[in-house]
Parts: C-alpha cells; sequence; structure tokens
C-alpha cells in the first residue's frame, strides 16, 4: 500500500505505524489530512483510535480498512466519525481513490456494506425504540450470557480481543449498564437473548 500511495502525484505519504498508539502519535505529529487506518491493529484498534481522533479534535478524516468487511463494524464507524470503510483486498487504485475522495470531503464505502449500512440506518429511522445492538453486539451478548470470556469470544468469532472489548463497551452504553451480569439481565428484559 505504501508504494501505491508514494506513487501517486496526488498523494503524499507522511506517516507510518504498525499500532494503534504508534497510528495516534503519528497522526498527532504530522495533522495528515486522511489517517489509513487497519480496523484491527494491535495496542489500540481502529475503532478507538478513531475515537481517540474525534476527542482530540483534529481535522484529520478517517478511512478504515479491514480484513472482513461488516456492515455492523461499518455503522460502529460511521457513528463515530469514519468518512470510509474498504476492504484490504480491495484493488490499490480503489484505496488511493477512496484517500482522495475522503480527502475531497466525500466518502469510500465498499460496496459489500452499503446494502447493510442502509439497512441499519432504515431500522433506526422506523422508530425501534431503545438503542439497537447490532448483529455483532447481539452475537457478543449471547456469547456472554454463556459464560465465555473476552478471549473465548475474540477466538470463536475472529476478532482481536480488544475489538470484543469495543463491542462489550458499547453494549454496556447502548444498554445503560457498567458490567457483564448486568447486560446479560438487561439483554434478556429487552428480548435481544432467549
Amino acid at each position: 500500500m505504501v508504494r501505491a500511495i508514494s506513487e501517486r502525484p496526488d498523494l503524499e505519504l507522511v506517516g507510518e505505524a504498525s499500532n494503534g498508539r504508534d497510528a495516534l502519535a503519528a497522526i498527532g505529529e504530522a495533522n495528515p489530512d486522511v489517517a489509513l487506518i487497519d480496523i484491527r491493529m494491535p495496542g489500540l484498534d481502529g475503532l478507538e483510535v478513531l475515537g481517540a481522533i474525534r476527542r482530540d479534535t483534529t481535522e484529520t478524516q478517517v478511512l478504515l480498512l479491514s480484513a472482513h468487511l461488516d456492515s455492523d463494524l461499518a455503522y460502529r464507524a460511521v457513528a463515530a466519525g469514519a468518512k470510509g470503510y474498504l476492504s484490504k483486498q480491495a484493488a490499490r487504485q480503489e484505496i488511493c481513490d477512496g484517500i482522495v475522495a475522503v480527502a475531497d470531503g466525500g466518502t469510500a464505502f465498499a460496496p459489500e456494506v452499503q446494502t447493510g449500512l442502509a439497512s441499519e440506518l432504515y431500522e433506526r429511522e422506523r422508530g425501534q425504540r431503545g438503542p439497537v445492538l447490532t448483529s455483532r453486539e447481539r452475537e457478543v451478548l449471547k456469547l456472554v450470557a454463556g459464560g465465555h470470556s473476552a478471549p473465548e469470544i475474540a477466538e470463536r468469532i475472529h476478532l482481536s480481543p480488544a475489538t470484543v472489548k469495543s463491542h462489550l463497551q458499547a453494549i454496556y452504553e447502548k444498554l445503560g449498564v457498567a458490567d457483564r451480569a448486568a447486560a446479560v439481565a438487561e439483554g434478556m428484559r429487552r428480548g435481544f437473548l432467549e
């Protein structure tokens, strides 16, 4: 990807990082127009980096890359302020074009997640009462109810433990609870668990 960016005259690579903490430091130092971030980075995952960027009120826009496209995760990314969500397997040209689109004030989303995003928005607009758990959050909540730990859940659904913890935090916030037991109880009360 570095070479593809370097070969584009309309793009300038101003920094690289191999983990979330280093990415935040590099973004803070270089203040790029667009940060291309892997959603599954070690240390801090892409959503955590995105949240930190938004809290710091930097003007940097974020385009997330993921090995596995997930419309639920894409929705969370959009809600957190991401301007794009593309597959790591996308053509280098598509990713570079996405960077340009985001830098120009647009968005860049993989076609595979656009339908899922539209469905999620439709459901929320239909006026479902209270916060809606995404299908991934429901899956995590069911596994929590089954007594699985975050590392076990991560292994079972092929996510990093940090991403599972991010899902758990989102569940806690949406359900208005502070721990796993309360999340399971509230999930049962609201009909998310049988």
